[in-house]
């Protein structure tokens, strides 16, 4: 009996994803079991997300596989169900991310090269739940593991001539966390030590003057400006992940499409089995 190719795209592809999900699990697994109490909490954070995705594609992958391959309808219809469910999801986050990434910010400092932000430049939704007390101690432990600021003390050699073209080319999270505000008036004496004003550092400005610390594991990780940097490489990430979105949605409608052709092939090869032997 000929084997339709429908069937054959959906079975490949899932088996595909299949391998994706039980990577997902080994992941979550390694962290669970390597990183004990060692694991910083970026890492921790990743384990049930983790597990649950991997999950979620171990189990869906094996209904498209069974579905496709085995021709069992009942599994095929349960994979088709799932993803159509997981297309206006993806199509309801994709609009989502564009609401709370639609808003344009970003002070100029003075005749700097660079931008610096704050916390009320962003949408009251990425405020609240990305710099809020539980969730940026996870996200300073994440800047601390990725050594977002290391590279300053790695280039920490240069002339103050060309100060500006140096931040000019940092992140924005750089920007925010790894120096203090440039309305604080702090003396830039290498790329990881600044010096206080000689008048002494003034709250009127910015209260993130006090905030500030030249040891390395403090700097100004806890500052608004350190927020504010933060969320604005994360808006410029989700307008990024919106087209990756839009261009995995499109994807995963055609393996919708050629689902419903593989149900379609298994409802004939039934109806032609059960008219052939009687």
């Amino acid at each position: 009996m000929r084997f339709q190719i429908s069937n054959t795209v959906v079975g490949a592809l899932n088996i595909l994803s299949l391998l994706l999900g039980l990577s997902a699990l080994a992941t979550s697994a390694y962290i669970h079991f390597h990183g004990g109490n060692g694991a910083s909490d970026c890492q921790k954070v990743l384990q049930y997300p983790l597990l649950i995705a991997g999950v979620f594609i171990v189990i869906i992958s094996t209904f498209g596989i069974v579905g496709s391959l085995c021709r069992i309808n009942v599994a095929l219809y349960a994979y088709l169900l799932v993803t159509f469910f997981l297309i206006v999801a993806m199509v309801l986050f994709t609009i989502f991310a564009l609401f709370v990434t639609n808003k344009k910010v970003g002070q100029q400092v003075s005749t700097r090269a660079y931008g610096e932000y704050v916390v009320t430049d962003f949408s009251h939704w990425l405020q609240h739940y990305v710099v809020n007390n539980k969730n940026w101690d996870e996200v300073k432990s994440c800047l601390m593991d990725a050594g977002v600021c290391h590279d300053l003390a790695i280039h920490g050699g240069f002339n103050h001539s060309n100060e500006d073209l140096f931040f000019k080319h940092l992140s924005t999270t750089q920007v925010g966390c790894c120096k203090p505000p440039a309305n604080c008036g702090f003396k830039m004496k290498n790329a990881t030590y600044w010096e206080a004003p000689k008048t002494g550092v003034s709250l009127a400005n910015n209260s993130d003057c006090k905030t500030w610390s030249n040891k390395e594991d403090k700097l100004c990780y806890d500052c608004n400006s350190c927020k504010g940097g933060v969320l604005a490489n994360i808006r410029n990430q989700w307008r990024h992940l919106t087209i990756f979105n839009s261009v995995v949605c499109v994807l995963i409608t055609a393996i919708y499409v050629l689902g419903c052709f593989a149900a379609r092939n298994n409802r004939i090869d039934m109806y032609n089995k059960n008219h052939t032997h009687p």
